[in-house]
């Protein structure tokens, strides 16, 4: 049995907290990150708090071995005075959208190989993808992932904007959203590219333009330069 106190109220906090609940060789406390004041004694201790509060938070806290869940925070970043690790789930979190832990990687670092062996048992009771992966490697993961996942889905947004402007439902892009994301299971991402940017389609290209806003056409025009330079703007 591995004992577990969970630090933190956000949705990465919420979603391990009812994770760890169902995996039997787990013993979870979930605590705020507000209340550090008296706090239980655990295996590890789980940080999942606001990349700005980790040093803070974890100054405050003395349990033997501190982790936290941050994908740009470098694990000398924890300021307890204990062991260190960090345990960092490769997924979006959201409130009300339950997640599958067998398919989320999870990229490990710990000080120590017992420290290590440890993290990696805690993840394979909720998950199956470990990586071991040091700061620098989870820095550049972290902002891959801001371009696949966050910038992806502001590009959602703004295609869900131009749809509402015209009285066109967004449920018909969802089709081609899972399609264009499944295509690159089996292709790299620059063998799956189509479009009008690709083939040097100029008068798709201007006929588009017309149709968007100042701010639209400037994103417009980025992305399109870059695809048909090789993403050397």
């Amino acid at each position: 049995m591995i004992s577990v106190l969970l630090v933190g109220n956000g949705n990465v906090a919420a979603h391990l907290h009812t994770a760890f609940l169902n995996a039997p060789a787990i013993n979870v406390t979930h605590v705020s990150s507000r209340d550090l004041e008296i706090i239980p004694q655990a295996d590890i201790t789980i940080i999942a708090v606001s990349d700005d509060a980790i040093a803070e938070v974890s100054s405050k806290i003395k349990n033997h071995f501190v982790v936290h869940t941050s994908g740009s925070v470098a694990m000398n970043g924890l300021k307890n005075t204990t062991r260190k690790g960090v345990f960092y789930m490769l997924q979006t979190f959201s409130k009300d959208k339950i997640v599958d832990f067998s398919e989320v990687p999870f990229c490990l670092e710990s000080e120590n190989e017992n420290d290590y062996n440890l993290l990696e048992k805690l993840a394979k009771s909720i998950g199956k993808k470990m990586y071991a992966i040091n700061s620098e490697q989870r820095k550049t993961i972290h902002l891959a992932a801001v371009f696949v996942n966050n910038f992806t889905n502001h590009l959602y947004k703004i295609g869900n904007d131009i749809c509402k402007e015209n009285n066109v439902p967004f449920e018909i892009l969802q089709p081609l959203i899972k399609e264009t994301a499944s295509k690159i299971e089996e292709l790299s991402p620059k063998k799956a590219q189509t479009g009008p940017a690709i083939r040097n389609d100029e008068k798709t290209i201007k006929n588009h333009l017309n149709l968007l806003d100042k701010k639209q056409q400037k994103i417009y025009k980025i992305f399109t330069k870059s695809i048909q330079n090789g993403d050397k703007l």
